[in-house]
């Protein structure tokens, strides 16, 4: 089975990837920050957030809408523990943050000018620092001109408080206008877009987006990277998604026959190489043109380990032969 030196020696040949030309460079997997405060108290995020930057990455992916799912919570909570954790470690230049803005704070998706220019404030605040690497769309609501949300972004880069912008859960209508009235006007561009993707949901994401954003030098941090939880083998009969009652019921959408092919090729790629299906999961999305770093979490150390095995091991065509056949659409 795969180890911990194991990783760090790995970790020796981890090479950094640029998102888009924003200047920006990432080691190659973002942590996402949804559990914080959630499925991973605050002391467990801090000791996740610590090995997570001692294995040599530096990307964390946030919302301010994180997580106000769970009762009680008015959303900005992970924000707030990421906060308290760069205050308290002192660390914030070795650190990517990237967070987002529009998703339903309790007034409905929104991506104006003067929403934007007022959450971002929300956001600095809770984070505790003066500056986001990487400011997201996180929903796009249709409604507002793509030229007003970027003059939005354009202010706040110009002001320093963000470095670069990036979207997500946009039609690819509004992206393709948004990259048009970036070019004609001026405004910044979207350097990142942030997709449903992994070896199940390829389909949207290959059809639709691919070709621009390798046309555009758009780099992608995929989020939902192991499928909820499926692609780790966890859940493989109806049964077995009572073992979390958060995610079970969008795991047991992916039990289906394509669905279990796909298990079974994971399971041949990792005993091949003495690691798990998770990991072999997310080499396979780092071998996708434009991808730069999947998004997945974790909840314990163990977890995070098998995730960055992951990303600093190597696939050969073999297994991605494999691997793409079983999950072909």
């Amino acid at each position: 089975m795969w180890t911990t030196d194991r990783i760090i020696q790995n970790k020796l040949h981890m090479e950094k990837r640029a998102l888009g030309n924003s200047g920006l460079e990432v080691a190659p997997l973002a942590f996402g920050g949804n559990v914080y405060g959630w499925s991973a108290d605050e002391k467990t995020s801090f000791r996740l957030l610590d090995e997570f930057v001692a294995k040599g990455f530096n990307l964390v992916d946030t919302a301010d809408v994180y997580s106000r799912w769970v009762p009680g919570h008015q959303g900005g909570e992970s924000e707030s523990i990421l906060g308290r954790w760069l205050k308290d470690r002192g660390n914030r230049d070795k650190v990517i943050i990237a967070t987002k803005v529009g998703a339903d704070m309790g007034e409905g998706m929104n991506v104006s000018k003067s929403y934007i220019l007022k959450h971002v404030e929300d956001s600095l605040q809770r984070l505790q620092t003066d500056y986001i690497d990487l400011y997201q769309t996180h929903y796009d609501n249709e409604v507002t001109p793509v030229e007003e949300t970027l003059e939005a972004y354009d202010t706040l880069i110009k002001s320093g408080k963000i470095r670069a912008i990036g979207a997500s859960n946009m039609s690819l209508a509004r992206l393709l206008a948004s990259l048009r009235a970036s070019e004609s006007h001026g405004y910044p561009k979207y350097e990142t877009f942030q997709p449903l993707y992994n070896l199940y949901d390829r389909e949207k994401y290959e059809q639709q987006y691919a070709d621009i954003c390798v046309k555009s030098n758009i780099s992608v941090i995929s989020y939902y990277s192991l499928a909820s939880g499926f692609l780790s083998g966890k859940y493989r009969h109806a049964e077995d998604t009572g073992k979390s009652a958060a995610r079970g019921q969008k795991a047991l959408s992916y039990l289906t026959p394509r669905g279990i092919r796909i298990l079974e090729a994971l399971d041949v790629c990792a005993a091949k190489h003495t690691t798990t299906p998770a990991a072999i999961s997310l080499a396979w999305l780092l071998t996708r043109p434009a991808i730069a770093a999947p998004i997945a979490s974790a909840t314990n150390i163990t977890q995070l380990h098998e995730l960055i095995h992951g990303v600093t091991m190597k696939l050969d065509q073999e297994d991605l032969a494999l691997l793409n056949k079983s999950s072909a659409y």
